[in-house]
């Protein structure tokens, strides 16, 4: 593939062009398996190129955490020769999540069976807005107290870092349920039809329902940050 500006030819499809200083693609679509993965290069609705980086899975336990992370290293620095704008991710997910914790591009999770044509199909969406307010000044409403101490502080921080979460509610505390499971655990429930979502805190036998703002607009982007949320809570160890 040459660079749509200025002809250079470039090493691997959709690069970003250090001559002229040019993106070939504006977004990356990554569909992961364990010993593979097939990543598209998208220019608008056109698909400008497509790539694979394969790996070859360890049985030592140990062995299998480097090689696991030097896998996703070698999808990350692909990524990053195009410098997309957005990355769409689907598949397995401890390699999808290794790849993103060494990414810093707009990440979203997609699903359906052929996610190259969904993502094709939602080009002309407009992005969820980023929100720049600190973590810290995200709480509010008139309930201040959050059940499971130092672990329920820490699963609103999980939520309040994520960009796209403008506000959180936190609700009153029902005291009245039954249940024997010791430590705090968390899950962001189904977005509703404006793609907010509720944050499910449970500890022992006390629930809380925290409200959750999103710059999602409707159910279907809010399903993207929902994943993300639940995601970040696995990685916190707050869910199972």
């Amino acid at each position: 593939m040459d660079c749509r500006r200025c002809g250079t030819p470039l090493e691997r499809p959709g690069d970003y062009c250090l001559v002229c200083d040019t993106a070939n693609c504006d977004a990356v679509v990554v569909i992961f398996e364990r010993d593979r993965a097939e990543l598209t290069m998208l220019d608008g609705e056109e698909v400008v190129g497509r790539t694979t980086v394969t790996t070859l899975p360890e049985d030592d336990p140990e062995a299998e955490v480097v090689e696991l992370r030097n896998f996703a290293g070698q999808v990350a620095d692909d990524i990053r020769r195009k410098r997309p704008e957005t990355v769409f991710a689907a598949g397995n997910r401890d390699v999808l999540r290794e790849a993103r914790a060494q990414l810093h591009h707009e990440f979203y999770r997609i699903a359906g069976d052929d996610p190259v044509e969904r993502v094709l199909e939602r080009r002309g969406d407009r992005s969820l807005e980023v929100v720049d307010t600190p973590p810290k000044e995200k709480l509010g409403g008139s309930h201040s107290t959050l059940i499971g101490g130092r672990d329920g502080r820490r699963a609103i921080g999980v939520v309040a870092d994520h960009p796209h979460v403008k506000k959180i509610v936190p609700g009153p505390i029902d005291a009245g349920g039954t249940g024997s499971r010791t430590g705090l655990r968390a899950k962001v429930t189904r977005a509703d039809d404006n793609g907010n979502v509720r944050l499910l805190l449970r500890d022992g036998s006390s629930v809380q329902e925290n409200r959750i703002v999103t710059t999602a607009m409707d159910r279907e982007t809010g399903e993207f940050v929902r994943d993300d949320l639940n995601d970040a809570l696995v990685d916190a160890e707050l869910q199972e």
